[in-house]
């Protein structure tokens, strides 16, 4: 590739995160002046709803919530899809296959759809679940199943897991022992991009959220909704704090994932 070549993808690729970062840089300085409407530079900057939103008791419950339902969903995914997942690569892999159709089934049904069938059928006993956190962890089960399954599968795919198992086998290890103790540790890299795409997914999603717990158990989504009508300088601030936390959490699965290679 010669200099010029280059330069050009360089200014293409730095043309490219501009434009991406552009809204994002506008919503962070909104949400730190104190006006900007009638001219082009803002008047004054503040902290004032930074300093609003961080002290409301109402915001910090539904972060709170938005947490409490991702981490839960991410715990309860993993733990029986990766069982799952080595039973399938190992014993059966011809239903890689049909496995590969079966975890694109939630994003065939709009979600508005798959909403009402869920509140027609968990609004009453004995599964009366709606209006909890229970209801949306199953439900966000189902959405993190794709993300969870394909980074998994390449990561499988890429550690040669059968080879690994025979010789953790010539060593005497059982299948589970070896599974444990050699495949699950080489699958770490596979774990963290699904636990980081699934969850950037699961704390923006608002349309399950809003439908099925609504204001009974608001979360994140649904309280920068109920806020809409407010301070579009308390919104920029609310979605900026929401990038942040995404950024922190990302940062720390990275950070811990280091840590132990």
């Amino acid at each position: 590739m010669s200099r010029a070549e280059s330069l050009y993808h360089r200014i293409v690729v730095w043309v490219l995160l501009l434009g991406l970062m552009l809204p994002l840089a506008v919503t962070l300085i909104y949400a730190v002046v104190s006006e900007w409407g009638a001219t082009i530079l803002p008047s004054g900057f503040t902290f004032k709803w930074l300093v609003d939103l961080w002290s409301d008791p109402r915001f910090l419950l539904a972060l709170g919530h938005s947490l409490l339902v991702c981490v839960g969903t991410l715990v309860l995914s993993m733990a029986l899809i990766l069982p799952l997942m080595f039973v399938i690569a190992y014993y059966f892999p011809r239903l890689d296959a049909l496995m590969n159709v079966l975890i694109l089934l939630p994003f065939a049904v709009p979600p508005v759809v798959s909403s009402v069938g869920l509140m027609q059928l968990y609004s009453s006993p004995p599964f009366e679940l709606t209006g909890t956190p229970w209801i949306l962890i199953g439900c966000y089960f189902t959405i993190a199943l794709p993300f969870i399954y394909r980074a998994i599968s390449n990561n499988m795919q890429a550690i040669n897991m059968r080879d690994l198992m025979d010789a953790a086998h010539l060593l005497g290890a059982s299948t589970w022992k070896a599974a444990l103790l050699v495949i699950l540790p080489n699958l770490r890299k596979g774990a963290t991009i699904a636990v980081l795409l699934s969850f950037s997914f699961l704390i923006g999603e608002f349309v399950f959220a809003n439908l099925l717990v609504g204001n009974r158990y608001e979360t994140l989504q649904v309280y920068l909704f109920n806020m809409r009508n407010g301070s579009g300088h308390f919104t920029s601030a609310l979605v900026i704090s929401y990038f942040v936390v995404v950024l922190v959490v990302t940062w720390l699965a990275n950070a811990l994932n280091k840590g132990k290679s």
